[in-house]
């Protein structure tokens, strides 16, 4: 459809919109007395046979979808959310005026209708219409046939129209409230409470991101969207709390991309009295429960590969599997510049900055983790690259961390949480040190959590989980703005 034809069928809505308010009829009504939704209809009268009808008088409302006049006896069909139902529409039953009126309708009007439930001698569920009304005029007409809408720029930009010219995506974000409900069930049925904190802090902690900043006019003072809500849940668990969880938004003034949205949702949870190691039950159990309660259970096939959720997760180490990939020895040990001409061997400039820890980890994260596509566990995180989580008793450089990989992508991140205030200072001095080097993700110097920290918090273990790449996984979409009802975009021009 050109933009002469779209003004003109525009034009020609306009005349009709003005011509029903002419005759003292109101195109925008706010009261229709709907008995029944669509989906409960379809459910409770499929057993109907074939040209069999009811007396069951029903009202049902939706936007019209099609329209098929066939002379005394017409056709529409009526949706709601995902669900359709046909409506019979014949003059005996309206009257010669009634029906003609309906007739005049346009494919994207909102409609209500009564009348009784029957089923077609094609097998066809049907609303056998005996009176109608008008709810709500469209202004702008569909897509052309309305599921015409492909273009991916406009489907995001417009995600209202999306949503009626797809319904398989409807079923995408009906799926990821479902998850987020089996999140909160599944936590809140553990003795897990659900809290809030600060989105605007005055220190951004918690990742290693970098933040969007703004000012409070009042307090005369900069402020930041959280990067991440860790540090305020630890304070919490600090103050006694035992089980929290915060379902929310984080934002990163960073790229975009398929896996990344400068807005984003997280799980992120923190139990007294346990470690990286109960985490990691917990995100096993967490997700199993939650894939298999929406049906996507014991296997699910994300993008061409099938994944088996039901078995039991690899485990799997950090640098045996750089090692692995590399095909040679790499250890924290080696001199810098032998691992720098290793990362350049594979196409990495490595930044001068950058100590062993975070060379080894950029190998992981640039050769390794795209090719893990069954779950996997990934431990031994190095400690220069999670300055919040416990060393490792066993190996200092390394924590006690995992990162869960799926499909190719980090899907949670995990700690035994650092409960030192002193080795917590150490950390974050060496992280301030490196953004005064140049990197503007490291972290800052936070001296109302170190003061936290030195009342003392218990033994504790930490986790995150994107929600965002979560519901990619579970309705096999392919990039995070299948997933968002309004992802972030260049500005329309």
């Amino acid at each position: 459809m050109n933009g002469e034809e779209l003004n003109e069928l525009m034009y020609q809505r306009r005349a009709k919109r003005q011509a029903l308010i002419d005759s003292g009829e109101n195109p925008y009504k706010t009261d229709f007395g709907r008995t029944d939704k669509i989906a409960d209809l379809t459910a409770r009268y499929e057993g109907l046979e074939d040209g069999e009808s009811t007396s069951d008088e029903v009202s049902v409302a939706g936007r019209i979808l099609a329209l098929r006049e066939h002379g005394k006896a017409s056709f529409a069909v009526l949706r709601e959310e995902t669900a359709q139902i046909q409506l019979f529409l014949t003059v005996d039953a309206l009257g010669e005026d009634s029906y003609k009126r309906f007739l005049d309708l346009d494919i994207g009007d909102w409609a209500g209708a009564t009348g009784v439930m029957l089923k077609t001698r094609r097998g066809e569920l049907s609303v056998k219409v005996s009176e109608w009304s008008l709810l709500t005029k469209s202004l702008r007409p569909l897509p052309e046939k309305w599921h015409g809408l492909t273009d991916v720029e406009t489907r995001y930009r417009q995600r209202y129209v999306d949503l009626i010219a797809n319904p398989q995506i409807f079923d995408v974000f009906l799926s990821r409230i479902r998850i987020l409900d089996e999140i909160r069930r599944w936590l809140n049925e553990r003795g897990f409470v659900e809290v809030e904190t600060p989105m605007l802090q005055p220190i951004p902690g918690g990742a290693t991101a970098r933040p969007f900043e703004t000012y409070h006019n009042a307090l005369d003072a900069n402020l930041y969207l959280r990067i991440a809500p860790e540090l305020y849940l630890k304070r919490l668990i600090v103050g006694g709390f035992e089980r929290i969880y915060e379902l929310g938004r984080n934002f990163r003034n960073e790229g975009i991309s398929i896996k990344h949205n400068p807005e984003f949702t997280m799980l992120e949870l923190y139990e007294a009295f346990s470690d990286v190691n109960g985490m990691r039950e917990l995100t096993e159990a967490l997700l199993k429960h939650v894939a298999e309660r929406i049906g996507r259970w014991p296997a699910l096939v994300y993008q061409g590969h099938e994944i088996d959720f039901a078995g039991e997760w690899r485990r799997a180490n950090l640098i045996d599997l750089v090692r692995e990939k590399v095909e040679q020895e790499v250890s924290y040990r080696m001199d810098a510049e032998q691992l720098r001409l290793v990362l350049r061997g594979h196409e990495i400039e490595p930044e001068e900055s950058w100590g062993a820890g975070k060379m080894i980890y950029e190998l992981f994260e640039k050769l390794v983790e795209h090719t893990l596509v069954q779950p996997t566990f990934v431990f031994g995180y190095p400690t220069e690259v999670t300055p919040l989580a416990k060393r490792s008793e066993d190996n200092p450089n390394v924590t006690e961390r995992f990162e869960l990989i799926v499909g190719g992508r980090e899907l949670a991140n995990a700690f035994t949480e650092l409960t030192d205030p002193v080795d917590q200072r150490e950390r974050f001095a060496a992280q301030v040190a490196m953004r005064e080097a140049g990197d503007e993700e490291a972290q800052y110097m936070d001296e109302d959590f170190l003061r936290a920290l030195e009342y003392g918090m218990p033994p504790t273990g930490g986790l995150g989980i994107g929600i965002d790449r979560l519901v990619m996984l579970l309705t096999d979409s392919a990039s995070i703005r299948d997933v968002l009802l309004f992802p972030q975009l260049r500005p329309e021009r």
